[in-house]
């Protein structure tokens, strides 16, 4: 699950390193209003950051891919140990009857070796097209997390207009005050529960 964690969490941070924020608002009514945020945050800068690891380790849509991604990585492992557990069957099935001299011609051991390379291939195959739709599902998980928090926070700048709102991954230091994670995480939670209903 933390492997799941950090791709999606790679993937937010390097796909946006930085989510630059528009105000639609002429630009001397966005003055005015960059300088009220200014002086009510007590001289802050005119941005703010938000803390990838914490959105995903807390935002439902992210959780609810992190399930599925689990459920979809547990069923792959169940399938590959079943279909090693019946090959490693049949290949000491075979073996025993090699060794018992129950084979009546060189051409029969050498069907039974071909379903056994038969059956090695086809589970091989099974567990690749099993691995490739698993990345892609993760693919598309990745993506849709990332644009739910890109949108979200598009909008929900627009009603604060910061100049900017960073990933804290992409800094070495930022003020602490800075940090709207928790709101954009509650506001994330509420309307995806909203949907999810």
């Amino acid at each position: 699950m933390k492997k799941i964690a950090l791709s999606l969490c790679a993937v937010l941070a390097c796909g946006s390193m930085m989510i630059s924020c528009k105000n639609e608002a002429p630009a001397n009514e966005k003055k005015s209003t960059t300088k009220a945020k200014t002086e009510s945050a007590a001289g802050l800068p005119n941005y703010r950051y938000v803390d990838s690891d914490t959105l995903l380790a807390k935002y439902n849509l992210a959780k609810d891919y992190q399930e599925e991604m689990l459920r979809m990585q547990n069923n792959l492992d169940n399938t590959a140990r079943q279909q090693q557990s019946a090959i490693e069957s049949l290949a000491a099935q075979y073996q025993q009857k090699q060794q018992n001299n129950g084979y009546s011609s060189q051409a029969e051991m050498e069907r039974d070796m071909r379903n056994l390379q038969n059956r090695q291939n086809a589970a091989q195959n099974q567990i690749g097209k099993m691995q490739n739709d698993m990345q892609t599902q993760m693919a598309n998980a990745q993506s849709a997390v990332q644009d739910s928090i890109v949108k979200y926070v598009e909008e929900y700048n627009k009603a604060h207009g910061y100049d900017a709102i960073f990933m804290k991954a992409a800094t070495l230091y930022i003020d602490p005050r800075l940090d709207i994670t928790d709101e954009i995480l509650k506001g994330l939670n509420e309307r995806y529960n909203k949907v999810k209903k």
